[in-house]
């Protein structure tokens, strides 16, 4: 019952919500391109925004969920993103573009995982690890959906009608789904008797610990290695002679994979321990940027970037709140989880942003791609210390 009317209904809402407010960004960025007259870099530079609001918000988001509100800030969010996305079809300067996505941020900071993460742990408890599987299970396909249908409704009606049908189908479906879910949400609490936990001390204790800050690098880095290969994939594998149908196909594909290395973690959870999980989530990203560094030469190369990519990223955004309740504790998760939130969505912020740089000075999607597995050896050192300071601890 539970799941039905809380879990459930969360997951269809999350996969709306991230296809609309996230993923409508890379699948549209060559249009905007092509459209509006703005290069990459100028492009890019909106979504760094969004993300950056988004992450400076989180902890303010995560402390109004422990206080009780989760369902005023979860469906006032994904409500005034859905109207956000809508007013870009009226856009036709730069600074309107910004304008707009700076709005999108601060609904992100309150529709994305982190919030709604934040609601399961507040009102299930010890039943969130399983809810949180099952939202991610679901809103894994959020790219696969966005992709196509977005690619499809641009070739028959252009790119301003396709971002005013998708934020409609986000008012008229994910709103509802979210508001109900949390009314539910909350009277599951009540009727548990779960005492309510709020203070900022709590995350500043989270602060001062290494392995905050080893949980805050690895992950930012796995943002920086994701987020700057997928929002540049369709000009990328367009760089390299791939069709516009390929491409779409490929970047499509990545939400399957998402579910299948989740699928995976499910079955593997009870005999291996989160931090082999993890380990092994960081060595899939970090094979997935030498793949696709290599599948120039090689290009049945390319199947095993999106099978690695999909399952590393896609079992990373469970280990994050999980590996934050189970380290750093549940009292205050919505705060602590906010702060740990700022690196790894900065990190996405600049990630876009950092990419088109990178290719604009000349280095050229090899550079970027060179950049991508850097970062992400860097974030499976930091896993691979986790498990002696922890023990430590």
């Amino acid at each position: 019952m539970t799941f039905r009317r809380i879990v459930w209904p969360l997951a269809v809402a999350e996969t709306l919500v991230w296809a609309a407010l996230y993923y409508s960004f890379p699948a549209l960025l060559l249009e905007w391109e092509r459209d509006l007259g703005w290069s990459k870099t100028e492009l890019a530079g909106a979504l760094t925004l969004a993300l950056m609001t988004s992450a400076l918000l989180g902890p303010v988001t995560g402390r109004l969920i422990d206080r009780g509100v989760g369902r005023l800030v979860f469906s006032g969010s994904a409500a005034l993103g859905a109207v956000l996305l809508a007013g870009l079809a009226w856009v036709e300067h730069l600074w309107q573009f910004y304008c707009v996505w700076f709005g999108i941020g601060v609904a992100m900071a309150g529709s994305l995982y982190d919030a709604c993460f934040s609601v399961l742990t507040h009102s299930l408890g010890n039943a969130a690890r399983k809810a949180i599987t099952l939202v991610t299970l679901v809103a894994g396909f959020a790219g696969t959906l966005a992709f196509p249908s977005i690619h499809l409704l641009v070739g028959g009606l252009g790119w301003r009608n396709t971002v005013v049908i998708v934020a409609g189908v986000n008012l008229l479906i994910a709103v509802p789904l979210i508001w109900k879910a949390c009314q539910h949400a909350d009277q599951y609490r009540a009727a548990q008797r779960a005492p309510g936990s709020a203070h900022p001390r709590a995350a500043s204790r989270a602060l001062r610990t290494p392995v905050f800050w080893l949980l805050a690098v690895a992950f930012g880095m796995a943002s920086v290695e994701h987020f700057s290969l997928l929002t540049h994939l369709l000009p990328l594998l367009s760089e390299r002679g791939l069709s516009a149908e390929v491409a779409v196909l490929t970047a499509s594909s990545i939400g399957p994979m998402q579910v299948a290395g989740r699928l995976a973690m499910l079955a593997v959870e009870k005999y291996v321990s989160t931090f082999w999980i993890a380990l092994a989530c960081f060595l899939a990203m970090s094979g997935a940027a030498i793949a696709l560094f290599c599948s120039k030469a090689v290009p049945l190369l390319l199947p095993l970037f999106v099978v690695l990519q999909g399952a590393g990223i896609g079992i990373s955004s469970i280990l994050r709140p999980v590996m934050t309740a189970e380290l750093l504790g549940r009292a205050h998760f919505g705060v602590i989880s906010g702060f740990l939130a700022i690196p790894s969505i900065l990190a996405a912020a600049l990630a876009p942003t950092l990419a088109a740089l990178v290719w604009r000075m000349g280095g050229g999607y090899e550079m970027v791609i060179l950049m991508a597995i850097v970062t992400a050896v860097i974030g499976l050192g930091c896993i691979s210390s986790i498990p002696l300071l922890a023990s430590r601890r």
